[in-house]
């Protein structure tokens, strides 16, 4: 991923990220013809194309954080600037010591790093930052929301949907098992997915333009 430097760089990459997967679910739901007499192969487009609709899930959350992150690291701001679930993103593996050592020495280094850190220029790795692990539960991306700053109070009422209807069917049809899934609750489905995207799109386009990563 490239460095997105201006708002409007990183609404660029927003916009195409968003287009190309709302196209292709839509050239899906065209292939995917709800009638009443279901054959084996409309049956077979359906499981493939939940799959689908499960990856443009996945790979759109975790691209879409990953640029804000890569966005909010371009701004040159240091550490004392952001709001503290950014700095975290820079400091991890200091963090990590400061908590699990139980030696003086590399304790009292781990804090006066942290100390001075704050006043140094912000790097926060954002590209293995946002770890989805393949399963995009609600659990999961309630925590990428949170560690970024945002509320995922919209998205409440679609976890069952996220965790059942989307994650454990993909899972079922990754894993080689058979699911019957007809092409009308795919449909609906896909309107739900795509709903959802546009929530996340929205809801980073309006943390840039706040500067929701600053902090207070």
């Amino acid at each position: 991923m490239k460095k997105l430097r201006t708002a409007a760089q990183f609404q660029d990459y927003l916009d195409f990220e968003f287009s190309w997967r709302l196209k292709e679910i839509a050239d899906m739901k065209v292939a995917v013809k709800s009638t009443r007499n279901i054959s084996i192969s409309e049956r077979t487009l359906t499981r493939a194309a939940l799959a689908l609709l499960y990856a443009h899930w996945e790979g759109f959350v975790k691209n879409a954080a990953t640029a804000y992150l890569n966005f909010v690291d371009c701004q040159g701001l240091k550490y004392a600037e952001l709001k503290s679930c950014f700095v975290v993103f820079g400091v991890k593996k200091r963090l990590a010591e400061l908590v699990e050592s139980r030696q003086a020495e590399p304790t009292v280094a781990a804090l006066d790093f942290l100390r001075k850190e704050l006043g140094e220029r912000a790097q926060l790795r954002y590209e293995t930052a946002i770890n989805t692990g393949s399963n995009l539960s609600s659990l999961v991306f309630k925590n990428i929301f949170l560690s970024l700053g945002m509320a995922p109070e919209w998205y409440e009422a679609k976890f069952n949907l996220i965790d059942e209807s989307l994650l454990k069917r993909r899972n079922h049809i990754a894993h080689g098992e058979y699911i019957d899934v007809s092409p009308d609750d795919w449909r609906a489905l896909a309107d739900e997915v795509i709903a959802m995207l546009r929530q996340v799109k929205t809801d980073l386009e309006n943390a840039m333009t706040l500067d929701s990563f600053k902090a207070g």
